[in-house]
């Protein structure tokens, strides 16, 4: 059974391991590109996009693709809807697995917006020393005239690329982070205000309860709505069990 998993995220991962221990399964594990060193999972990796749908759908039906299971980041929204028609198109199941979004806490405060364009709004309102774990993508929407006289301390794995905010540091680390030292980063960057996505998940989660023990806003961007009708998963372990159940 070949398994084609669209992953770069820790569950993908998780995942890919899980069934790499699966006798008579074959993992292929597909990653975007978009970082310079990827952590790489167990099975078989290809790097680098299908060309959309149809290319998606004419590589599962190249490779003799048996399930196809959407793993990769929350926001990867056009991916998502890429395999869903890719799917349909095959004739191949597929299933998405998407970690659980993050739930507010007693003292959080939090500000959900639609977009980073609207987070970008709603930050002269709330703080001066911005915290922005948006990741490199995107970082044109802070980059306006109207944000010039706020720092931001940008945190992402590879370098950004302009255009960017006029005044940044930049700060390349990946997650798994700790309580204790998001504590310390709010503290030694005198951070105000923090801009994240709703990725969910604990490895960056760390964030939210600093930010909450320090008083700090939180303007959190809501995920985008994903293809309709598609069978879900919320843990790499659920996902292992639906391909299993497709083996009989």
């Amino acid at each position: 059974m070949h398994v084609l998993i669209l992953g770069g995220t820790t569950e993908g991962r998780r995942l890919a391991e899980l069934l790499a221990d699966e006798a008579g399964v074959r993992v292929t594990s597909s990653l975007a590109g978009r970082v310079a060193a990827p952590r790489l999972p167990p099975g078989e990796v290809r790097v680098g996009g299908f060309g959309g749908a149809e290319g998606l759908a004419a590589w599962l039906a190249e490779h003799h693709v048996d399930a196809l299971i959407d793993a990769t980041h929350p926001f990867a929204g056009t991916m998502s809807f890429n395999a869903a028609k890719a799917a349909a198109l095959a004739h191949v199941p597929l299933l998405a697995l998407r970690r659980p979004g993050w739930v507010a806490a007693e003292g959080d405060d939090w500000h959900p917006v639609g977009s980073l364009e609207e987070a970008a709004r709603a930050l002269p309102a709330l703080g001066r020393r911005v915290f922005l774990t948006t990741g490199r993508m995107g970082l044109a929407s802070f980059a306006g005239p109207e944000l010039a006289d706020l720092w931001f301390l940008v945190r992402s794995v590879d370098a950004p690329e302009p255009p960017c905010p006029a005044r940044m540091e930049v700060l390349l680390d990946r997650g798994p982070f700790t309580l204790d030292g998001e504590r310390e980063l709010l503290r030694r960057h005198r951070v105000d205000v923090v801009v994240t996505k709703d990725s969910g998940g604990v490895a960056t989660a760390p964030k939210l309860a600093a930010a909450r023990e320090a008083g700090v806003p939180v303007v959190v961007v809501r995920r985008p709505a994903g293809p309709e009708g598609i069978a879900c998963a919320a843990t790499p372990e659920e996902a292992a069990a639906w391909v299993r159940t497709l083996r009989g």
